[in-house]
Order: structure tokens, then C-alpha cells, then sequence
């Protein structure tokens, strides 16, 4: 049976790491297979195919219920109810709808939508609301957030803005929603939004400071309600029966134990409804449950199988589970602990337990954060050590016995009182070692160096004596000191990551590294941060030798100041130099200047006569063994024809899309004058400016360009001197991405023949 389990569990893993899904034939081949290869020894065959089969059953599901591509960028008034609880950041609450319905068009049971400037929302309400529809799609850089991927797993079926709406039906059963707005209503030491991220999981109140401090720390799992949060109440009700038991308090006719493991299971669903019970709650209330029933009747079943039972479990319930990295970190952290501690000689003191339980989660967790693409905390095992029996033994406890006497006087609001106090010790404290030790983004590990280090960390987690385990440290070390990737002499890389609506392209050269614009910001939502900052520690890039910002718009500049904090620039080059944060250092860009590193030319422009701010756009030349890329920024047609005047006026092999495409730029005696090979556009899908605009395209299409768009393709990544074309962060295949228009990614042809005539071979993907 357990290998008959642990098939089952393989099959339902297996989706995740599928290109595509199978076709509607071979959903039905496979169970019925399955069925067939039970009675015999293939019994594990059988169970894989059917686990296989049901993930991606429900995937297909989720995937049928997307908005279809005709409503795309349609507004409808839609009519559904709000489920969850909606975040409000600034001026902004965006919610969930539910049971979503339009006349004359069939929508997702699930909408997720932002509405600006509009009423109080509150959870259980109908409503009525005009929504510009968008199917499911977000960011998607190499090794970052893949939205698409969450939104599927929370089988959300489309994105929406809201223009316009009205309440049809007040709340109803909204009790999650009038709980918090009752924590955030009592003083609470200025830290009510902890609190009901601690009680409600709903960390949306919290400021982007915080969340910087808990990852810093690695701590973020403390705020989101988890399953250390739904065991330790678990664990407090057996405890508390066991110790009445133990000194004689409990009713001798009633069985202490079944009783300590009924109200601990209890206490656990009590909690997991009261955060929503929501997947990762769903999964710590199933894992607690096995638990209680091995403590109760099969102990001598090992402590394994409780773990597998579990794993199944979840992904029986929900198969998508395993698209969020959440899950693999839950279950991998339950995994390195039985491994730390099951087969050990002699025992152990609690102290001795508790400080190498956390340096054994960090070893063992190290190789999964690398391949998921995470933030790495050095300060984590310290951090924890502290603030996990802070917050299970102080804090939680304060906050959810506080939550349930609000009702008494005085009482419910002192209590939490105090539990806010204590939870800003504790982030103070936690602030105050983020400033020194910071999270670490480690480069891009090559698959053979990440199997070596996963192997590394495996010695280590075994108990002393095993043969060879010293061997770990360098084996694990081997992830930390990567050989990086080294870009010919000659030749600059090149990576246009996707930042939106906006521009951040990465030029690298063998010693050289230059970032032309950092990105977007909008408020608290900084691009900068949280795309071209890791981008560039992905590429294990260090220091920045310059960062040209083109001009001082927010879509191009405003990642800039977060750049510059997160990494020592040498020189910073813009075409504004007087709107740019005085901080920079802002050197004006002078037409003309010119240099020249590891074979690699580059050269700056700008319209002297410029009167707005995108005509001063700063233009950059690069030059790699014949090959051209010449970056725009926002330039006009005025400034386009008075760069046709210079030498900068001249055929290129790649062109940035001036204006993101705008009908102002890209004009005909431009475009005939370079005779762009092929044109980088890097714009918001659906984005308000309408960007590209048809007619732009149709000219590039005239002049022979191929068109490479960020929001149909992703990241881009080229080695200017190969005369290659690009590879797309979307032509990796996943189920859920939806695949690149044909007509603008060719990856089959060179942009040049050589001068023999003969196609150069293609260097293959670059991630």
C-alpha cells in the first residue's frame, strides 16, 4: 500500500511540471487503464495514471473556466458577490467576486478585480459593476513570480478593473470581514494590521516596510496564518486535556486521549475557518488531523506515512496546490525535521532540539529556495529562534484570546493591547537585523551544480557517523559560489526584462554591466524592487558600472532610486537630469560621447532642441561584432527626424520601439532609414495608452521587422553579436501560459547570414 501511495503521490506531483496538458482522449485513456493494471503487480502504474489523470482533470477545469479570449479587454457590468476579504492599499480595494454572471456572455466563477477610488467593499456583498475584463496573465521574468500560475491555483478565471458599480445586496454572513474590521478599529499599539494577519491570515494592512523586515528575517511565515500557527493551538488544547489528565482534573469517565485528540482537531477547524480555510490552512488542518489519528490508533504505522497520507490528501483536495511554492515549502520543512530527528542515539536537551531544528530547516530548505527562485534569508535561523516562540507563546495566544473576549469590556481590547506591544517589540527587533544582514538573491544555479548541492544538503541533515556527510559543505557551498554564466569578448548580452508598462533593458558585456532605465513605480508598487533589483543578482551582477536613465518618467526612472539602494552604481547618466532625485548623482547625457568596453561600442545621443520630456530622451547606441541595438526611450517623430541627421542615422540590425509604439514615434522616414531587423516593444498588456498602436505595427511589418512584444512574450534575452534571435521567458512551455503568437517569435532562422552565406547555429535557450 505504500508503494501503491507513493505512486499516487508521483502522479499528482507530475502536473506541475507538465508542458502542456493531455488531450480529452487520453483523460479518459488513462483512468481506464488505470483501472485495468490495479488487480496485477503494476498496481503502482495504476495508481500514478490515476493520480496523474485527476490532476490534470482539474487543471483542464480550471483552465476551461478562463474568460474567453473574445471578452478580453471588453468592459461588461458583471453581477457576482464578494467573496474573501477584500485588501485595501491607498486609494485602491481589490476583491474576489464569486458567481460571476453578465447578460450575453458566459464569465470564470471566479473574478479577481481592483477598483481606484471607489466605496467601502466589504465581504458577502452583491454587486452590480462595470469591469474592463482581462484574462489571466502577469510578469513573467526568468526565475520571477509567475502570476498566471497563482491565479490559476486560486482558479481565478480573469483580471478586471472597475469603472463604475453599485451595491445590490449588503453584506451577509460577513463575519470574517466585521472580526477584522473590529481588530483594526481597537488601539492596538499601531500594529492592528499584524494582528489581524495573525488572527484573520489577512496580511493585505500591512506596509511594504514589514514585509521587507519578515522576508529579510525569514519570518514571513510568522504573519501568514500556516500550519505552525494551526498545530500550536492544536497542540495547547492536547496539551492543556493532558495535563488535567496527568495531575487527576479530568472526568475519570470520559477517555482523556480520544477526547485531547477531538477537541485539538476541533480547535484546529475552529481556527483554519476562522482565516478562511483557505488551501495552505486546508492542508495544516489535514496534516494535523493524521497527526492526532497516528498519536491516537497508528503510531506503529512510523511517522512517514502520517506525512504521505497528508501530501495525498491536499492534492486530492486541491491538485493545483502544487503550482504554489507554499505547498513544497510546507511539506519540505515537515520532511527535514523527521529526517533531522527520527533514527538519532541518545537524546537530545529541548535546547539543544530547538536551536538545531533551525539550522537544519535552513540547510535543508536551502536547495528549494534556489530552484523555486527565492529570496534567501541569512539572519532566518537566528530570527526564528526568537521569533517563533514569540509569536506561538506570547503574541498569538494574547491575540486570539483578545479576539474572543471583545465582546467584555475592556477586557477583549486590552488583551490586545498588549499583544500589539508585544508583536512591535518584536519587529523592532527584527527591523534592527534586516538593516545588517539582508535577504540574499542568489545568481542563476546551473541544474547540475543545484543536484550537487541538493545531495550536499541531504549528508548534512543525517545523523553523525554516516560516512562521507562532512562532504556536505562543500558539496552544498557549490550553489552559493556558482560559475557564472561568461559573455564572449565581442558580444553584450542583452535582456529586455518585463516590467509593463515601462522599460528596463540589461546590457552586459565580459566585465560590463549597464541598465538602461530601472522600471516603473506607481505608489508603493516599485518595479524596480521587485523585478530589475533581482534581475540583476539573478545575473549575478554586483555593481552597476553605469545606470542610463533616458528620462525622468515614472514609467522609465521611477525604479531608479531602488536600484540605487540595493546596489553600488558607479556613474548614472540622464536625459533629465533636473526631475531626477538629486541622490543619483544624475550626470547629463552629452550627444557624442563615446566608449568602448571588451570590444563592445556604445554611444549616447540627444536632441539639443528637445522641449518636453520625452523628446529629451537619452539615446544609446551599441555596436557588438557588426550587430546594432539602438535604444530609444520615448523620442518623438521631431527628435527621430533630427536623429536621421547625425551618424546615429543609420541601418540597425534591433531597435527599442520608441514610445513603447505610440503613434507619435516610429515615423515612416524613420523606420525606411534603419531598416530595423527586428523591434523590441516593451509595454502593459491591455494597457490604457493604447500601445502599440495598429498603424505603428503595420509599418514595421512593411520594413520587413520581426516584432518581439513583452506582454505576449515575456522577458527577452539576445547576444547582440550573434546575429540570433531572442529567447522569450514564454517560449518555455507550461499548461498554464498561454503560448506566444507565431507570427513574432522565430526561432528557427537567424536575423543575418554570415559572410559565407550560411545561417549561423543557434546557441539554444539561455534559461
Amino acid at each position: 500500500m505504500r508503494t501503491g501511495m507513493f505512486a499516487l503521490a508521483l502522479g499528482l506531483l507530475a502536473l506541475r511540471f507538465l508542458p502542456v496538458l493531455p488531450s480529452s482522449g487520453w483523460l479518459l485513456l488513462m483512468p481506464v487503464l488505470a483501472l485495468m493494471l490495479l488487480p496485477f503487480r503494476t498496481y503502482p502504474l495504476a495508481f500514478f495514471l490515476l493520480g496523474l489523470s485527476w490532476a490534470c482533470l482539474s487543471a483542464q477545469w480550471a483552465l476551461d473556466d478562463r474568460l474567453a479570449p473574445s471578452l478580453d479587454g471588453q468592459t461588461r457590468w458583471v453581477e457576482g458577490r464578494v467573496t474573501g476579504l477584500p485588501h485595501q492599499t491607498g486609494d485602491c480595494v481589490r476583491f474576489e467576486l464569486t458567481d460571476s454572471r453578465s447578460r450575453k456572455a458566459l464569465l470564470p466563477k471566479h473574478i479577481r478585480v481592483s477598483w481606484r477610488g471607489g466605496p467601502p467593499v466589504q465581504s458577502g456583498e452583491r454587486w452590480r459593476l462595470a469591469v474592463t475584463l482581462k484574462r489571466p496573465a502577469g510578469l513573467l521574468n526568468a526565475e520571477g513570480f509567475d502570476y498566471e500560475a497563482w491565479l490559476l491555483a486560486q482558479r481565478i478565471g480573469a483580471t478586471g478593473s472597475v469603472k463604475d458599480g453599485q451595491r445590490l445586496a449588503p453584506a451577509r454572513h460577513a463575519w470574517r470581514d466585521g472580526i477584522r474590521q473590529r481588530l483594526l478599529a481597537v488601539d492596538a499599539q499601531g500594529r492592528e494590521a499584524g494582528l489581524a494577519a495573525l488572527v484573520l491570515g489577512d496580511g493585505s494592512g500591512l506596509a511594504a516596510e514589514d514585509w521587507q523586515v519578515l522576508q529579510a528575517t525569514g519570518t514571513v511565515h510568522l504573519l501568514v496564518i500556516s500550519g505552525q500557527h494551526i498545530g500550536l493551538l492544536a497542540g495547547l488544547i492536547y496539551g492543556l486535556v493532558a495535563g488535567l489528565a496527568r495531575f487527576g482534573c479530568w472526568p475519570k469517565p470520559l477517555p482523556w486521549l480520544p477526547w485531547a485528540c477531538g477537541l485539538a482537531f476541533a480547535a484546529a477547524l475552529g481556527y483554519g475557518l476562522l482565516a478562511g480555510f483557505e488551501v495552505p490552512v486546508q492542508r495544516a488542518c489535514v496534516m494535523v488531523g493524521l497527526v492526532l489519528l497516528w498519536r491516537l490508533r497508528f503510531r506503529h504505522l512510523g511517522i512517514w506515512w502520517p506525512l504521505l497520507l497528508a501530501l495525498n490528501a491536499v492534492l486530492i483536495l486541491e491538485p493545483l496546490a502544487s503550482l504554489q511554492p507554499g505547498f513544497w515549502l510546507s511539506f519540505a520543512a515537515v520532511a527535514v525535521l523527521i529526517l533531522a530527528f527520527s533514527g538519532r542515539l541518545g537524546p537530545w536537551s529541548a535546547w539543544q532540539a530547538w536551536t538545531r531544528a533551525q539550522w537544519l530547516i535552513a540547510i535543508g530548505l536551502f536547495p528549494l529556495l534556489l530552484v523555486l527562485g527565492l529570496p534567501i534569508s541569512l539572519s532566518g535561523p537566528l530570527a526564528n529562534l526568537v521569533a517563533v516562540p514569540w509569536i506561538s507563546l506570547v503574541v498569538l495566544p494574547l491575540a486570539l484570546l483578545g479576539t474572543a473576549l471583545l465582546p467584555l469590556p475592556y477586557i477583549g481590547e486590552g488583551l490586545l493591547w498588549l499583544a500589539g506591544g508585544t508583536l512591535g517589540w518584536l519587529f523592532k527587533a527584527l527591523a534592527l537585523l534586516a538593516q545588517y544582514v539582508p535577504a540574499w538573491v542568489p545568481a542563476q544555479v546551473p541544474a547540475g551544480y543545484w543536484l550537487v548541492s541538493a545531495l550536499g544538503a541531504v549528508l548534512l541533515l543525517m545523523p553523525k557517523g554516516i560516512p562521507f556527510r562532512l562532504l556536505g559543505w562543500p558539496m552544498l557551498l557549490l550553489a552559493v559560489f556558482p560559475p557564472r554564466e561568461s559573455v564572449p569578448h565581442g558580444r553584450v548580452e542583452v535582456v529586455q526584462l518585463d516590467v509593463g508598462q515601462g522599460l528596463s533593458i540589461i546590457l552586459r558585456t565580459h566585465n560590463h554591466v549597464l541598465l538602461y532605465d530601472a522600471g516603473p513605480r506607481s505608489g508603493e508598487f516599485d518595479l524596480g524592487a521587485r523585478v530589475v533589483l533581482p534581475a540583476l543578482r539573478k545575473l549575478g551582477v554586483v555593481e552597476l558600472d553605469v545606470m542610463l536613465l533616458s528620462h525622468a518618467d515614472a514609467d522609465h526612472a521611477g525604479g531608479a532610486l531602488a536600484v540605487a539602494q540595493g546596489m553600488p552604481i558607479k556613474r548614472v547618466i540622464g536625459g533629465e537630469t533636473e526631475r531626477l532625485p538629486v541622490s543619483l548623482g544624475t550626470q547629463p547625457c552629452v550627444s557624442g560621447e563615446q566608449w568602448a568596453w571588451d570590444g563592445v561600442t556604445f554611444e549616447l545621443w540627444q536632441w539639443p532642441d528637445a522641449t518636453d520630456g520625452n523628446q529629451m530622451s537619452c539615446v544609446l547606441l551599441v555596436q557588438a561584432n557588426g550587430e546594432r541595438l539602438l535604444l530609444t526611450g520615448d523620442i518623438d517623430r521631431e527628435a527621430e527626424r533630427a536623429l536621421l541627421a547625425t551618424p546615429l542615422g543609420a541601418p540597425v540590425d534591433w531597435l527599442q520601439a520608441p514610445h513603447h509604439g505610440s503613434r507619435s514615434s516610429s515615423s515612416w522616414p524613420f523606420l525606411l532609414r534603419l531598416a530595423p531587423k527586428a523591434v523590441l516593444i516593451s509595454r502593459g498588456r491591455s494597457n490604457g495608452f493604447g500601445h502599440p498602436h495598429p498603424q505603428v505595427l503595420e509599418r514595421y511589418q512593411a520594413v520587413g521587422s520581426t516584432i518581439y512584444d513583452s506582454a505576449e512574450q515575456g522577458a527577452l534575452r539576445l547576444q547582440l553579436g550573434s546575429f540570433q534571435p531572442p529567447v522569450a521567458a514564454r517560449s518555455q512551455r507550461r499548461f498554464w501560459r498561454e503560448r506566444p503568437p507565431q507570427n513574432s517569435v522565430t526561432k528557427d532562422r537567424p536575423l543575418r547570414q554570415d559572410a559565407l552565406g550560411q545561417a549561423s547555429p543557434s546557441t539554444g535557450p539561455l534559461w
